[in-house]
């Protein structure tokens, strides 16, 4: 499935294949503090084709990975996972249809009670997150 997406101010555009149609939400505390929120992403794997590299700013947030921002108008508009070479990127980013699915909460461990989805998704702490990206090598 193939989507696409751009910054606000329109230096990036962002062509992708998704890798489902699954929508994961991060509730880790450096998401929170990147985005405002819990970060709703969907994996793209390493189909990402990004119009304008000049115009992106890569964070290195860990030695595993980095947050990209437009340098113009500062749009988050991905997670890279440096490893497994693949790109998350927010759901809200990307002008999509609506066959998407909410089905996972990472770092639930770390999520504030002051929200909740109501959605039955498959939760995931932090050690299990780390322990599953162990798994895969």
């Amino acid at each position: 499935m193939k989507g696409h997406g751009k910054c606000l101010c329109g230096s990036v555009v962002l062509e992708v294949e998704y890798s489902s149609n699954e929508i994961a939400a991060c509730h880790c505390n450096m998401c929170r503090n990147w985005t405002g929120g819990p970060m709703l992403s969907i994996d793209c794997a390493d189909s990402v084709k990004i119009s304008d590299e000049k115009s992106v700013t890569r964070y290195s947030s860990s030695d595993w990975a980095e947050r990209g921002f437009c340098t113009k108008c500062g749009t988050h508009l991905f997670y890279y996972l440096k490893p497994a070479n693949q790109y998350h990127l927010p759901i809200g980013l990307l002008k999509t249809d609506n066959d998407f699915k909410f089905t996972h909460q990472i770092f639930i461990d770390e999520k504030p009670e002051y929200y909740a989805f109501s959605n039955q998704t498959h939760n995931m702490t932090g050690a299990e997150v780390f322990a599953h990206f162990q798994d895969e090598g």
